[in-house]
């Protein structure tokens, strides 16, 4: 089994100590009651909520399943992930109407956090714009060529068993590049480098007004512990209990789903409880005014999920060099075109008790690199997937076998 960094949970109702903290008398004590379950109320009323995310999240869906869509126009797409209202015929994209009644946006959250890109905004506008080059090629690439065989040099469709897969000219999915790059570029972005961040749970009167218990104007809750739910919502926002979300996890296409894909591997099997735990946990801590436990649950959510994404992309690499070797190019594209977003999402994680990411652009531009010279995976070797894979592996406490298993 995988050795993880020990996780920190306390016990419903613990007296914790503070004289550890410089900042409190070391007389204070402070009581967490961490609940079973995600449920924190006021008054009697929830203080728990996260409708953004669930928005970004439902969005995020009906546009990687509109890219399927041969009728699609580049303007109806791009509306789709940017939700400007301002296109006329197109300015109602979704098939929900609440969506287009809504003022959010999935192109406004990409690679958006605080601590990653305020200060980095034509990084941000790179990534943005990676992301819409692949819904405008989807259209004018792929689209024209749905009825040709795709062949090195030439978009098309392949197949995959029984499924028809329709890749570019060099065999990248441009639907799954999408989904799973924002599983980084807007899922991973936010919860760990934005709303966990010290810097936007901190900011302002943030701190005085949870201490005080005075809530944001017309809510029930205080700005920092909604700023931890919003968090929350970006992995759990369309879980059908969003109190006690393991029970049904993989409600989603994105981050959500891949966790219960890792989850799933015995060498991995407690990261979803370690996860949730630890937002239960962090979220207590806002309550009880703690603020070392609730860093501390930011940083093991922050580890977990930089786990995640990493087995992911080296299964996903492991799993095309497998089906190459046994000549199924159209299972071999569609596993490397799922690792190929893994790869891109990359770039988001953040090394725990550190604001360093794990992989700079530059790493995460030669990893591109890789699988994209030349003719893409129509070219790609056993030896350049196994690199990489041993690359991304070095960096964690698991191996290439177990992250392929």
């Amino acid at each position: 089994m995988m050795r993880m960094k020990p996780l920190i949970l306390l016990a419903f109702g613990l007296v914790f100590l503070a004289s550890c903290d410089d900042e409190m008398p070391k007389s204070e004590e402070i009581t967490i009651e961490n609940p079973t379950t995600y449920e924190f109320l006021r008054n009697n009323e929830s203080t728990v909520s996260f409708s953004g995310q669930t928005a970004r999240i439902n969005m995020g869906t009906e546009l990687i399943g509109a890219m399927m869509d041969f009728d699609k126009t580049t303007e109806s797409l791009l509306e789709m992930y940017a939700n400007q209202t301002a296109l006329g015929a197109d300015a109602n994209p979704y098939a929900d109407a609440s969506l287009n009644e809504s003022t959010k946006s999935v192109k406004s959250k990409v690679a958006a956090s605080s601590d990653f890109f305020s200060t980095n905004s034509g990084e941000s506008a790179r990534i943005k714009s990676d992301i819409e080059s692949w819904i405008v090629a989807q259209v004018e690439e792929v689209f024209p060529n749905k009825d040709v065989l795709a062949e090195s040099g030439r978009a098309g469709q392949i197949a995959d068993g029984s499924s028809v897969r329709y890749v570019s000219a060099k065999g990248l999915e441009y639907n799954q590049a999408v989904n799973k790059s924002l599983i980084g570029a807007l899922m991973v972005d936010q919860i760990v480098n934005n709303y966990l961040s010290i810097s936007v749970l901190d900011a302002g009167d943030n701190m005085a007004n949870n201490d005080a218990d005075i809530v944001a104007e017309g809510k029930s809750y205080t700005t920092m512990e909604h700023k931890w739910d919003e968090a929350y919502g970006y992995l759990f926002g369309l879980a059908r209990d969003e109190s006690n979300p393991l029970a049904t996890l993989g409600e989603d296409s994105f981050l959500n789903k891949y966790l219960s894909r890792v989850n799933d591997d015995s060498d991995f099997e407690n990261i979803a409880s370690d996860i949730f735990e630890a937002f239960k946990l962090g979220r207590a801590a806002i309550v009880a005014k703690d603020y070392q436990v609730r860093d501390q649950q930011a940083e093991i959510i922050r580890d977990r999920l930089a786990q995640v994404i990493a087995v992911r992309a080296i299964y996903y690499l492991q799993s095309g060099k497998n089906a190459i070797a046994s000549d199924d190019l159209g299972g071999a594209f569609h596993d490397l075109s799922e690792g190929f977003g893994f790869v891109y999402s990359l770039r988001f994680l953040r090394q725990a008790n550190s604001n360093n990411p794990y992989f700079t652009r530059e790493d995460v531009d030669g990893f591109v690199n890789m699988l994209t010279e030349g003719n893409g995976f129509w070219d790609i070797d056993a030896a350049t997937l196994d690199s990489m894979s041993d690359i991304i592996a070095d960096k964690f406490d698991f191996t290439v076998a177990q992250a392929a298993g």
